[in-house]
């Protein structure tokens, strides 16, 4: 066995199903073996960008290892943008790169892709992964693998590997099994059963829900704690998708963005249980109230922060367990008691009042007339088309993927299904590449919402498509602008950009395009582009100037009206 094959065998067993990759002269060493030993089949794409994004949703939809290849230097600084994401939203992805080897750093020449010194690399990617380390010694690679995996899957961030050109076949020793870090079992009951403590002492308790609960594979226990507690049970903006088709989920946190009975009991709750969801802005920016956070328990990134004292060295699988093995099957914990009665404030997002205690309403009916189409008849048409492939043996067989802008706050007004998206760091490109990461490793057909602005600096990926042997739909929303931007300066120019004919490219690359100017144009254009198979499909949504989905512009207001922007 040599150094490539222990790697690729030690990812396999965590769970990783393909390596993503763009080669380069630093990489070929080990890329060779790669494909010569099968070990994890090579997915190839274009630009390190896309491949980056492309490999953390195949983590965040499967709940495993995203592994992504490169070469030194113009390779994986060119992936350094979509590994700080995968770090700010908690992504587990491995970051592979090749790099000089010993005899040519000793040289003394300046080597090409090097950028300041030959560990300037590493250094930068310290920034953005949880743990690191060089493969330069076949000796110490079994245990430096077994480490940064293990730090991989436990903190569910980013790692990086380097792997120098002279060393992919050098002899090694197997990597040893995965072993989880070891935590006090007495220290997690304890903080289990305080937490419960709390929950059964509040008059208004609540349940949040955020990202963490899927890179740890917990949500259906998740649901099951839900029941057994009895309170109601809501996912932060990060979280959406998060307990798709689960009855115990009431909706979206949005703060004075969203449904207001849910931020009403939410922001007035005396024991709210945050379970791996990220303290962010975007999940708490358009709180019109500051969360008390003396009531507040809060488990995310191993720990649980409780009123004035943390419990440390807590893995939130760990938490779960041992609130699930505290409450008995069949009852509930803390029946959830009346709310006090919400203040009146306009209708929620959706267009409809859904009090919380039942899942809120997404609107359906979509309407094939002539009318322009806007951001909500989208939503509309894919609560309808969800609901119909619900009815099949298989509930959610098109995962969803979004990327950042007017597309991603649509898809907040769609009924829950598996989703990803860039909801913190809000890095724009992420949807193309995303997309087609979700049918790879699922094997599912995809479905895409993304931007004109954000499509082209990723949309290129499309080209590999065919040679992948998958199909995703694509969505663009086409209105010549970068809307989301536009919305908070409206007065500037500079949010325009050109009109283009989406269309023809998809066309060009291999693809099937679609044209949509009126919601029966886009009815029939979603029907033929989710029916055809073997080819990649496109539409083009000409959507006109100004029109936004009504998500978007309750967050504009809500984000206006917190910050005092006028």
């Amino acid at each position: 066995m040599n150094i490539t094959e222990a790697l690729l065998h030690a990812l396999k067993e965590r769970g990783a199903r393909e390596v993503w990759g763009i080669p380069g002269d630093f990489a070929l060493p080990y890329f060779k073996i790669i494909e010569q030993t099968g070990i994890l089949p090579l997915v190839t794409l274009t630009h390190e960008p896309g491949l980056g994004f492309a490999a953390d949703a195949a983590a965040r939809i499967r709940r495993g290892l995203g592994v992504a290849a490169v070469t030194y230097g113009a390779g994986a600084i060119n992936m350094l943008n979509a590994v700080a994401q995968a770090f700010a939203e908690k992504s587990p992805l491995v970051v592979l790169s090749g790099a000089p080897g010993t005899a040519e750093r000793a040289r003394g020449l300046l080597l090409h892709h090097q950028v300041k010194t030959v560990g300037s690399q590493f250094r930068m990617y310290q920034e953005v992964t949880c743990d690191q380390g060089i493969l330069d010694d076949s000796a110490t690679a079994p245990a430096i693998i077994g480490r940064v995996l293990r730090n991989c899957l436990e903190h569910s961030r980013p790692v990086y590997l380097e792997i120098p050109r002279d060393m992919p076949a050098m002899a090694c020793g197997p990597v040893a099994p995965h072993a989880p870090t070891p935590c006090d079992e007495e220290a997690v009951a304890a903080c289990a059963a305080e937490v419960l403590a709390r929950l059964r002492a509040a008059s208004r308790p609540v349940l949040m829900v955020g990202v963490e609960v899927r890179r740890y594979g917990l949500e259906d226990r998740v649901a099951e704690l839900a029941d057994r507690l009895g309170v109601p049970v809501v996912t932060s903006f990060m979280g959406r998708g998060l307990l798709a088709g689960k009855g115990c989920l009431q909706g979206t946190y949005m703060g004075v963005a969203g449904d207001a009975d849910i931020t009403h009991a939410v922001e007035g709750s005396d024991g709210l249980l945050l379970l791996g969801v990220i303290m962010s802005d975007t999940n708490f920016g358009v709180s019109a109230s500051h969360i008390d956070r003396r009531r507040l328990m809060h488990a995310e990134d191993r720990e649980v922060r409780m009123g004035f004292h943390t419990y440390h060295d807590i893995p939130l699988e760990k938490l779960v367990d041992a609130l699930l093995a505290a409450l008995p099957e069949g009852a509930r914990a803390c029946p959830t008691s009346e709310a006090p009665e919400a203040p009146a404030v306009p209708a929620d997002m959706n267009g409809d009042d859904a009090p919380l205690g039942r899942n809120v309403v997404y609107r359906r009916g979509f309407v094939a007339d002539d009318a322009p189409v806007t951001p909500d008849d989208i939503a509309v048409l894919l609560n309808d088309f969800y609901d119909g492939v619900a009815a099949g043996q298989d509930p959610f067989p098109w995962p969803l993927a979004c990327d950042i802008g007017d597309c991603l706050f649509t898809a907040l007004s769609v009924r829950p299904v598996p989703m990803v998206g860039p909801g913190y760091y809000a890095s724009m490109g992420f949807g193309v590449p995303a997309g087609m990461g979700l049918q790879v490793t699922t094997g599912r057909r995809s479905l895409t919402l993304v931007g004109d602005g954000a499509f082209q600096m990723t949309g290129m990926e499309l080209g590999n498509c065919a040679r992948l042997g998958i199909d995703p739909v694509i969505v663009v929303f086409n209105n010549a602008s970068w809307e989301m931007l536009r919305v908070f300066q409206p007065e500037t120019s500079y949010s325009a950009i050109n009109t283009l004919d989406f269309a023809a490219f998809a066309d060009a690359l291999g693809g099937r395009g679609h044209r949509a100017a009126t919601r029966r144009e886009l009815a029939a254009a979603f029907a033929s582009a989710t029916t055809e198979r073997g080819r990649f499909q496109l539409i083009d949504v000409r959507l006109e100037k100004g029109a936004i989905s009504g998500t978007l512009a309750n967050f504009v207001a809500g984000v206006k009206r917190v910050s005092g922007v006028k």
